[in-house]
């Protein structure tokens, strides 16, 4: 179900299409998330035109974006481990029942 829907971002509306929903949903949480970003810059920042404020908003949204995909990575490497680690004192008592 392709459907075409309509955002604003930094006051410029464009048309997008959407396949789903929660595709819908997702687009415009983010164009939400981008223009609560150039608000706070706009008003710590007067005097900046558009673009810096659009640069600094992706900026901040992609450094949060990378400290999460590192959490996450650190989160599944600490999965792994305990994974592991519930395994061998599960074979531990596996022997120790022999």
């Amino acid at each position: 179900m392709a459907q075409n829907i309509k955002i604003h971002i930094a006051d410029r509306p464009y048309s997008l299409k959407v396949t789903s929903e929660e595709q819908e949903a997702l687009i415009r949480k983010a164009a939400e998330e981008v223009n609560k970003k150039i608000l706070a810059y706009q008003s710590r920042l007067q005097g900046k035109g558009i673009v810096e404020l659009l640069s600094f908003a992706a900026l901040n949204l992609c450094m949060s974006n990378i400290t999460l995909q590192e959490q996450l990575k650190t989160a599944a490497e600490d999965e792994k481990n305990l994974v592991k680690e519930l395994e061998g004192y599960l074979d531990n008592i596996d022997k120790n029942s022999r």
